[in-house]
C-alpha cells in the first residue's frame, strides 16, 4: 500500500476532524430538540448487532419498547449482548455470517418461517480489509459483507413482504465512500494486483447509498422509507482492528457508540422526508453524497442493482412480489 504524504494527511485531518468527530456532534446537538424514543409495538432487525454502533441502536430501540432481533456472526457475543439489555421485551438473535451469501439466504428462510414482520431494518454489519480475501463462494469478502449480503437481505425481505408497508430501512454507510467514483464492474475485484482495501470498502459504501435510492423509487407507492446514514468517526472494535493509526491519532475525540447510532435512532423515530434523490444522512440532516469533483458519474442506481443481482444470481429489476 502506497504511503500517504504527510501534507495530505494533515489536510485531511484539519478538514474533517471538526465535523466527523465528537466535536462536531456536540456542536450540532446543541440545536436539536429533545424527544423521547417510543418504539412500543415495533419489531426491529439489526445486523451487526452484537457490538458497536449496531448494538447501541438495538439497545436504544429495545429500551424504548421495541422487539429487537439482532444478527451477527458470533453467537456467544450475541447471547452476551442480549442478556445485557434490561428491556421490556428480551432481545433475541440469529447467528449469520454476512461474508457467505448462503447464510443470508438461510437467515431469510428462518425469518419467514417464524412469521416475523419488521417495522425497522438496520443494515449495520460491515468490515474493512487491507488484503484481498476470496470467500468459498469465489467472491471478495469485503464486497460480500458490506453490500452484496445487504442487498440480498433487503430484496428478500421486500419480496416476501416481511418488511411492512410503512417500514423504515437504514443502511449504515461511511464517509469512506466520499473519495470513490462508482464503477459497478469494480465492486467485486478478485485479482490481488488490482485490489485496494480502502477503495473496495468505499465502493461498497457508495453502493449502499445508491441501493437505498433505488428502493426509494421502486417502493414510492408505499409508505416505506429508505435511508443511508454516516455515523461519523466512531471508536468501534472494527475501526481499532482495521485503522489502528487513525485511532491512535484521534482517540480522544472519536465518537462513542451512542453518538454513532444517534442518526439511526433519529431516522427510525422521526422518518423525515428526504428531498435529495440521493443523500447520506449525517447528524440528523441529509447531505450531498459527493464532496469531491472527481466522484460524480452517470452510473444510475439501477445499474448498481443490476450488477448486484448478477453477482448474487438474482433476477434484475423490482422485487418479484411487488
Amino acid at each position: 500500500m502506497a504511503k500517504v504524504p504527510l501534507s495530505k494527511l494533515i489536510k485531511f485531518y484539519v478538514r474533517f476532524t471538526p465535523s466527523y468527530s465528537a466535536i462536531g456532534y456536540h456542536l450540532r446537538s446543541i440545536f436539536w430538540r429533545s424527544r423521547p424514543n417510543q418504539f412500543t409495538g415495533q419489531t426491529w432487525l439489526v445486523t451487526g448487532g452484537s457490538e458497536g454502533i449496531g448494538a447501541s441502536a438495538a439497545r436504544q430501540a429495545a429500551m424504548a419498547g421495541a422487539k429487537v432481533i439482532c444478527v451477527a456472526r458470533d453467537a456467544q457475543k450475541l447471547e452476551a449482548f442480549a442478556k445485557s439489555v434490561p428491556s421490556p421485551i428480551p432481545v433475541s438473535y440469529y447467528s449469520a455470517d454476512f461474508s457467505k451469501t448462503r447464510e443470508v439466504h438461510s437467515l431469510l428462510e428462518k425469518i419467514q418461517s417464524e412469521g416475523h414482520r419488521f417495522d425497522v431494518l438496520v443494515n449495520n454489519v460491515g468490515i474493512q480489509k487491507h488484503q484481498m480475501v476470496l470467500t468459498d463462494e469465489a467472491l471478495e469478502t469485503s464486497f460480500v459483507t458490506n453490500i452484496l449480503s445487504h442487498h440480498i437481505l433487503v430484496k428478500g425481505l421486500l419480496e416476501s413482504r416481511v418488511l411492512k408497508d410503512n417500514a423504515t430501512v437504514i443502511e449504515v454507510s461511511s464517509g469512506g465512500m466520499y473519495n470513490h467514483k462508482m464503477v459497478p464492474d469494480d465492486l467485486n475485484i478478485t485479482e490481488s494486483e488490482r485490489y485496494a482495501g480502502p477503495r473496495a470498502y468505499g465502493l461498497a459504501k457508495r453502493a449502499q447509498v445508491m441501493t437505498m435510492s433505488f428502493w426509494r423509487e421502486q417502493q414510492k407507492h408505499l409508505q416505506q422509507k429508505f435511508y443511508a446514514m454516516h455515523p461519523g468517526w466512531v471508536n468501534t472494535a472494527s475501526v481499532n482492528r482495521s485503522m489502528p493509526r487513525f485511532v491512535a491519532i484521534l482517540k480522544s475525540v472519536l465518537r462513542d457508540h451512542d453518538k454513532g447510532a444517534d442518526t439511526i435512532v433519529y431516522l427510525a423515530r422521526e422518518r423525515p422526508e428526504q428531498h435529495l434523490k440521493e443523500a447520506i444522512w449525517f447528524d440528523r440532516k441529509e447531505r450531498n453524497t459527493h464532496i469531491y469533483a472527481h466522484t460524480p458519474s452517470a452510473v444510475s442506481s439501477q445499474e448498481v442493482v443490476t450488477k448486484l443481482n448478477q453477482l448474487a444470481g438474482l433476477k434484475s429489476g423490482q422485487a418479484n412480489a411487488l
